[in-house]
């Protein structure tokens, strides 16, 4: 049953990949927005990053082109401008939660990257302590790497 399991596993990356993988798009979107809105100025400078790092990203780069991208990532930055609209991007972060550590990883450092623009502000550091903390992962080993 195990061999089963993990084959049929990695079919379903596969068909993620392929189809697109909204989840994974929306964590990533939705913690990047988080980010940018954490000082509530939008800098262009983290939305030319944010979609620079999201392209380099295997899932997102086979997935979507930087249209759709952008267009998520502006919806996300919509939302990030209310409470409730930060707690909604929290909860697409949330729901990748039993992926696999390197996606969770990779959404957490796509946002790091982004908030890295010109040093990482306290603000930003708070987000980053909820996205962490939200995807089960080690913040400060992976700002150390």
């Amino acid at each position: 049953m195990g061999l089963f399991q993990d084959a049929f596993t990695r079919f379903g990356r596969v068909v993620r990949s392929y189809s697109g993988d909204t989840a994974f798009l929306h964590a990533a979107v939705s913690a990047t927005a988080n980010v940018i809105m954490a000082d509530r100025e939008i800098d262009e400078d983290e939305i030319e990053t944010a979609l620079s790092v999201m392209s380099a990203n295997p899932i997102l780069q086979k997935s979507y082109g930087v249209l759709k991208l952008e267009q998520e990532l502006h919806e996300a930055i919509a939302r990030a401008k209310s409470r409730a609209g930060r707690i909604e991007n929290m909860r697409y972060v949330s729901a990748i939660t039993e992926r696999p550590t390197e996606q969770r990883q990779d959404v957490f450092l796509i946002a790091a990257d982004v908030a890295d623009q010109g040093g990482i502000s306290e603000l930003e550091h708070k987000v980053l302590d909820e996205v962490a903390e939200s995807l089960g992962i080690d913040k400060a080993h992976l700002l150390g790497a």
